[in-house]
């Protein structure tokens, strides 16, 4: 790249950096993905060219990054889902040198749009599935097993909050059990557990240290908490042993928000706030109907 005052990776780099509430990693895949697009930049410009022309995002126009767009697309064959994550890094970086630095008069990524995508209905355990499941790890498994299990099914957490529960994350009032957890983005909420819940958190806390920074699920060192790739090694292994294919512990928080929803008593919005979801959007992709719901909802008209 050229060394532009103000449009460098380097420049770019200090400003996520000083700038960015952003994770380490977050900010090498910006990082990243700005450098491989500078380099597609310079292959287009040099191509058959004696002279070499270095990248210089003031050359950039739109027409260049939807030629980019249509690469990711039709050469490089990546997944609508990869396609934006790279025009979203163009799209901030050149936001930044448009409206942070001023060293470029107009922001040529912005007009640019993200691919529209139809995303497909999450996969959803049905009742018996659900049945085997539990089975499973009520007549096989652990303590730690069935209250980890318990508790994906009743409070939708994410694989990395449940793995990082302490004691300390509960809070008891009365009768009612609160979980509070800082969950994607560092976004905090609480989530109630019902009777499930809070019966199973209760008999695994008896068994654990009364300390506030005790792990609720530990692995084999009882002072280190269980890994996601743990996790879900323990939701594939209950699962194999139920018949129930390709089961991840995401696909338990799936199943909390369409039983939710299913009961037609708790409002969508609701449902996001225990989901930890900024949009409404995200939250009505884990309650799509599923094919199921689908053919009883046309046979429910049906003449016959």
């Amino acid at each position: 790249m050229t060394d532009v005052p103000g449009t460098s990776l380097h420049d770019y780099e200090i400003f996520l950096q000083e700038q960015e509430d952003l994770s380490a990693t977050t900010r090498r895949g910006y990082l990243g993905d700005v450098r491989q697009f500078a380099k597609w930049c310079e292959q287009e410009w040099n191509a058959g060219s004696s002279l070499p022309m270095p990248f210089d995002p003031a050359q950039v126009s739109t027409p260049m990054i939807t030629k980019y767009r249509d690469y990711l697309q039709n050469t490089l064959n990546l997944k609508p889902a990869s396609v934006n994550r790279y025009l979203v890094s163009l799209k901030r970086y050149f936001s930044w040198a448009t409206n942070e630095t001023k060293c470029i008069p107009r922001d040529p990524a912005h007009p640019v749009r993200l691919i529209k995508r139809n995303d497909p209905t999450p996969r959803q355990l049905s009742d018996t599935e659900e049945n085997r499941l539990l089975t499973q790890v009520i007549q096989h498994g652990s303590l730690r097993d069935r209250v980890l299990i318990t508790v994906l099914l009743h409070t939708g957490l994410r694989a990395g909050e449940a793995c990082k529960l302490q004691r300390k994350h509960i809070i008891h009032t009365g009768k009612t059990d609160r979980l509070r957890i800082y969950g994607k983005g560092n976004r905090y909420r609480e989530i109630p557990l019902n009777a499930t819940a809070r019966e199973a958190v209760r008999e695994l806390l008896i068994t654990l240290p009364e300390d506030e920074n005790t792990w609720l699920f530990t692995g084999e060192h009882r002072s280190k908490p269980i890994t996601e790739r743990t996790l879900g090694r323990i939701i594939k292994n209950y699962a194999n042993s139920a018949n129930i294919p390709d089961l991840s512990p995401h696909d338990l928080r799936h199943r909390f928000a369409y039983r939710l929803m299913e009961t037609d008593r708790v409002p969508l919005h609701r449902v996001a706030e225990l989901m930890g979801h900024d949009s409404l959007d995200t939250t009505r992709l884990y309650i799509k109907g599923t094919a199921a719901d689908l053919q009883r909802a046309v046979d429910a008209i049906a003449w016959e």
